[in-house]
């Protein structure tokens, strides 16, 4: 399996974007595609002095976080993120993970890979913690479409549908509708509508309507939502769990008992942090597009990056995008 890496995008690119695709590759044997300005790809290379062998492909130009997406990516055609997904077009990679600029990876995406039939727009499939030990929840969409009609919001749900049942292995997934009310006829007129057509079809396992509270509450696998309300509750709920792991780390050394207790019990507190953390949990899949695309964080250090390409290898492994494409040539 080869997966290109956008070397460019991020915060901490381009050294972490190395360090984490050097980890995946000895962790998960696959074989990596760095993606960016060569110079700067290969002085990192070195600093790790390591024998494992690396392609670079130079692209000299990068889309800058300011930058509007669309046009950025149609007149920088040698910029890190177009090679990256011209790369899954050409057939030398099996998948992508970038971490720069969501619109511009997104439109990179959608111009050189296309939409699949029957599909509107694309979404983020993100995923995030539950109260249920080895459970998570996927949430779509995290971002990529902010405005949505309601036939968009019935695609995202039946593509995570196949999502978490294919790849978060759930046999019988059960789908939310994120809305203010459990009831039906909740909410404003989109969201409304689009809950009659979620219900009425066939291949989306639809559980109701979703209250913001049960989100995290292992109730639902999939919550579906328009990228603007993903993207504010997927940033809360990681600021949620930043203070609260902070209000742990102050709180609980307080004083000789305390001091004993962290001590005593610094396995568990490591398992809560891995679980909040939202770094663990890799980025999101692009769903909609014709290709394995994740949208890493962009402030992923190494390990995140780790975890993006090892998303991307089980949506390869699963077949995802298969899954998807022979459910949406389903009539009807």
């Amino acid at each position: 399996m080869r997966i290109a890496v956008d070397a460019m995008g991020g915060d901490h690119a381009p050294a972490e974007i190395v360090a984490g695709a050097l980890r995946a590759r000895e962790q998960l044997g696959v074989e990596i595609l760095l993606v960016g300005r060569r110079s700067q790809i290969e002085a990192e290379l070195d600093k790790h002095n390591t024998d494992a062998k690396i392609e670079v492909v130079d692209a000299p130009e990068q889309v800058e976080m300011g930058e509007e997406p669309v046009g950025a990516v149609r007149r920088k055609r040698t910029a890190s993120i177009v090679v990256t997904m011209e790369l899954i077009k050409q057939q030398r990679a099996d998948a992508a993970v970038a971490a720069g600029n969501t619109g511009a990876a997104m439109a990179a995406a959608s111009l050189r890979l296309g939409r699949l039939p029957r599909i509107d727009r694309a979404a983020i499939g993100a995923l995030m913690p539950t109260v249920v030990p080895n459970k998570r929840v996927l949430l779509l969409d995290a971002g990529a479409t902010v405005d949505c009609r309601a036939r968009f919001l019935e695609q995202f749900a039946l593509m995570g549908g196949m999502y978490s049942r294919y790849v978060l292995g759930v046999q019988h997934p059960r789908v939310g509708l994120l809305n203010i009310g459990e009831e039906p006829g909740k909410g404003n007129e989109i969201v409304a509508e689009a809950y009659e057509l979620i219900r009425a079809n066939p291949n989306i396992p639809f559980a109701g309507n979703c209250e913001g509270r049960d989100v995290m509450a292992g109730q639902f696998d999939v919550v579906v939502c328009d990228g603007f309300m993903g993207n504010v509750l997927l940033k809360f709920a990681e600021g949620v769990g930043l203070v609260a792991l902070q209000i742990l780390k102050e709180e609980l050394p307080r004083g000789v008992t305390g001091m004993i207790g962290t001590t005593v019990m610094q396995d568990n507190l490591r398992r809560v942090k891995d679980r909040m953390d939202y770094a663990n949990y890799g980025g999101g899949l692009l769903l909609g597009v014709n290709g394995i695309c994740i949208i890493a964080h962009g402030s992923s250090r190494a390990q995140g990056i780790v975890n993006a390409i090892r998303l991307a290898k089980e949506a390869v492994d699963n077949h995802v995008l298969g899954h998807i494409q022979k459910q949406l040539s389903v009539p009807g």
